[in-house]
């Protein structure tokens, strides 16, 4: 058995929850905060045989599709002066970051 934990945009979330059950597949959500934005994403943990990881991934693939979005980001107006000017800048997010990795041992109780 594997546990597959993707962490993906909230954005990309509720779709790819509803395509993973429609497939048959139990997930638990774990409402996380990323670091680089500083903003919500979900971390989906999917405990899958291991014949089954390639299709939940491609499902993956198929769901959190990377999109360019404007962020606000602070910049220093002058030198250490501390006053901060906040101005846009665009970056990728979505896709998804995956981690497949073995289970020891799976107790349902």
């Amino acid at each position: 058995m594997k546990l597959i934990i993707a962490i993906v945009q909230d954005d990309d979330a509720a779709d790819l929850i509803d395509v993973i059950t429609e497939a048959g597949f139990r997930v638990t959500k774990l409402a996380t905060t990323g670091g680089f934005l500083k903003s919500g994403n979900t971390t989906l943990m999917i405990g899958v045989e291991v014949d089954k990881v390639e299709h939940v991934l491609s499902v993956i693939e198929e769901t959190c599709k990377t999109r360019q979005q404007v962020v606000t980001s602070p910049s220093p107006v002058a030198g250490s002066t501390g006053v901060y000017v906040p101005y846009p800048v665009e970056v990728e997010v979505g896709g998804a970051t995956i981690f497949v990795v073995d289970v020891d041992r799976f107790v349902k109780v």
